[in-house]
């Protein structure tokens, strides 16, 4: 029997998402944990497997539209019902047209054809359909969904409707007014001086309009800057002995070697030796973890994301290495998974690589951590009672203090800065 394929909540408290891809087509048969769409979330491209075996009847979404979670985005049957009459079928299931649906009726028969009488949310007793999430926008913005134009099914306004309007808003407050037309004089006046061009007039710009993963991220760092008490610590660690072992090491390695998988894997270490410090905050308890799972921060194509590196106290340089290779490389293609964003308690952020020296990050919550890493550079260090150039890297530690308190995090820091400057520890 033909039934609705819902678009499934891929990401915790998604409320939209944009169907970017289907990979069946018509009257397809496909079984269950094959992979069918793609979906696009804030945070990740995820590509959705059936629950079940069926036969694509029709696709009620066009590639590259945003979807409410939970809307209707196929119709799915036998391979025989491919030759009945499909819009019969999908009107018996609530959907009117091609792309929409309404909820199944609750109402007698009777009742279900009279037409709606007017009601909160209605404009000369029309409906006015509206996502919450809009409706939320347009609360915070102070406007009415009087005069919006939805772009969704049965004109429903939908967020981007929304964000539109308010960018259109403030342009227009941007704008300088029109003039107004002179008084006409009553008597004859000398010509006044001409006046200088306000700084900045006749300057123009260009809006682009936000990625779903940018506004993501300014959403996830405002609250982590918002609710989480952050304090910092500070470290240098030596590099020379590191950078030695390196250099051995990928003369006789496959997969070459970066310092950055050096310090992943020394977090790991230190994450090992002060247990207390690879903990979350949580409203209920303090979150104490297991394994050691690493967020890794990538400036993809795309935006920045931060997957997950998992069990890492137990992988090798190599096994780190050639996983923030795939991870780059599904970052930059768009095809990292929800999972793959999920998790951990502490993230690296390395900006040496731009001659960034030294940094602070924000926390990414719930994790309650995040080390920022600058560049190796030649320093003048004390080595016995002489003075000696090494190449020495600075380190910060953004911590969570409700969750790690300053002498745990500089026991931390202490452990991470000798697995570092012992970089045999590393290896074994």
């Amino acid at each position: 029997m033909a039934e609705l394929l819902p678009v499934p909540e891929v990401a915790a408290g998604a409320t939209e998402v944009v169907v970017a891809e289907w990979l069946v087509t018509v009257g397809d048969e496909f079984a269950a944990g094959d992979l069918i769409a793609v979906i696009e979330t804030e945070k990740a491209v995820v590509e959705m497997e059936a629950e079940k075996g069926a036969t694509l009847l029709r696709t009620l979404v066009a590639p590259g539209s945003t979807v409410d979670v939970g809307a209707p985005m196929a119709l799915l049957g036998s391979a025989d019902e491919l030759t009945t009459d499909l819009d019969a079928v999908l009107a018996e299931l609530g959907v009117t047209a091609a792309g929409s649906a309404e909820p199944p009726a609750t109402v007698p028969a009777t009742e279900a054809a009279a037409p709606p009488s007017p009601s909160a949310g209605t404009t000369d007793g029309a409906r006015t359909f509206i996502s919450p999430i809009a409706r939320k926008l347009l609360r915070e913005a102070g406007l009415s969904p009087d005069g919006v134009t939805g772009t969704g099914p049965h004109g429903r306004i939908r967020r981007r409707d929304v964000e539109h309007l308010v960018s259109a808003a403030a342009a227009a407050s941007r704008a300088p007014a029109a003039p107004t037309a002179p008084a006409a004089p009553t008597a004859p006046s000398a010509p006044s001086a001409p006046t200088a061009p306000t700084a900045g007039a006749g300057t123009g710009w260009t809006d682009v309009e936000h990625t779903r993963l940018r506004r993501a991220i300014a959403r996830r760092l405002t609250q982590s800057k918002q609710e989480i008490p952050h304090f910092y610590v500070k470290r240098t660690a030596v590099l020379d002995e590191l950078l030695a072992l390196r250099a051995r090491l990928n003369d006789a390695a496959p997969t070459k070697i970066s310092v950055n998988d050096f310090l992943i894997r020394a977090v790991a270490v230190a994450h090992t030796r002060v247990p207390d410090a690879n903990v979350i905050w949580t409203d209920d308890a303090l979150r104490h973890f297991d394994g050691v799972d690493i967020s890794v921060a990538i400036a993809s194509a795309r935006g920045l994301v931060t997957p997950v590196l998992r069990g890492v106290e137990k992988s090798s340089l190599s096994a780190i290495s050639a996983q923030v290779k795939t991870f780059v490389e599904q970052a930059d293609a768009g095809r990292l998974q929800q999972q793959d964003l999920e998790g951990g308690s502490i993230s690296i952020s390395n900006l040496g690589m731009y001659g960034v020296e030294e940094f602070s990050a924000i926390i990414n919550p719930p994790q309650s951590a995040i080390l920022a890493v600058g560049a190796g550079r030649p320093t003048p260090v004390v080595v016995g009672d002489e003075v000696a150039v090494r190449t020495a890297v600075q380190l910060v530690l953004s911590v969570d203090h409700r969750a790690i308190d300053g002498a745990l995090a500089a026991q931390w820091m202490d452990a991470l800065v000798t697995a570092i400057e012992n970089p045999l520890s590393l290896v074994v």
